[in-house]
């Protein structure tokens, strides 16, 4: 069995300079790609069930899952609650058997964010798994906009709450499906002179492919969040199968042919933050 928690597989990113791909779960057929690609890498991997995936499949449902593949893995597999925005969303996913919990209270005042998530970690700690916090909220493509991390507000974020790694907003954007975001170094750059926490980039689908790498290698980025390119490159292979053959109803054989181009896809987000060949 190789379920690790956040702070298991970040610590050595963060020392060894990569990062680790925060990858987003619609359903077994994508989350079971998943694991198989970080396998092939030999990279750890972080399942991740965010809000979308569980209005689909209830959290005790989704903690069984994530822990069966871990199980069964050779590779570190850390399962993780993506965007809980309440106390209870996180107290479930601890007793469905997640590893590591993220509280969102980046839409808050920066005093109730920082109470709201320190409450987090004490939770996350008190039964020896891990927790991620949010400062600067990050916005949606064709929806809200983000609003930057402010460097001195990370600092008392991470000082106050003592999160094992903290998301921050520096340009990135949920949802965006091409590479033409780009992130700002320099709030980067500001953000990790006044802190050691592992930071994490959500909306890393919108991160150019280059940049992604580059600051995986030589930042205090230690996680990228990728769900819109795997989410394209999975309907775009379920519609060739459906369109392939009119007279196919039989979702099993459909849902088939989406497997080797989610591995193909994943294989890539993996190598696209360095995590390739860590796991020897």
């Amino acid at each position: 069995m190789t379920l690790a928690t956040l702070a298991e597989v970040l610590q050595p990113a963060r020392r060894d300079g990569y990062a680790v791909p925060g990858l987003v779960c619609l359903g077994w057929e994508d989350m079971r790609a998943f694991v198989a690609a970080a396998e092939l890498e030999r990279a750890p991997v972080i399942l991740q069930a965010g809000p979308s995936c569980r209005d689909h499949t209830p959290l005790p449902i989704l903690g069984a899952m994530f822990r069966y593949l871990a199980e069964g893995a050779s590779v570190p597999v850390v399962a993780h609650l993506d965007h809980g925005y309440t106390l209870e969303d996180c107290e479930a996913a601890l007793a469905a058997g997640f590893t590591s919990l993220m509280f969102d209270g980046s839409r808050k005042p920066l005093d109730e964010n920082v109470k709201e998530t320190k409450a987090v970690v004490s939770l996350a700690h008190s039964a020896g798994i891990s927790c991620e916090g949010e400062i600067g909220f990050v916005g949606y493509s064709g929806g809200e906009a983000s609003a930057g991390t402010d460097p001195e507000e990370a600092a008392f974020f991470a000082r106050e709450t003592g999160v094992d790694a903290m998301a921050i907003s520096v340009g990135n954007v949920h949802l965006q499906q091409d590479h033409e975001g780009g992130l700002d170094e320099p709030r980067i750059r500001a953000i990790e002179a006044v802190t050691d926490v592992p930071l994490v980039i959500h909306g890393g689908s919108g991160v150019p492919t280059a940049q992604r790498l580059s600051l995986a290698t030589s930042s205090g980025i230690c996680k990228f969040n990728i769900g819109t390119e795997l989410r394209m490159a999975f309907g775009a292979a379920l519609r060739m199968s459906v369109n392939a053959d009119p007279d196919r109803f039989d979702r099993v054989h459909i849902l088939r042919d989406t497997h080797d181009p989610t591995v193909a896809a994943a294989r890539a987000a993996i190598r696209s933050t360095g995590a390739s060949g860590r796991v020897t």
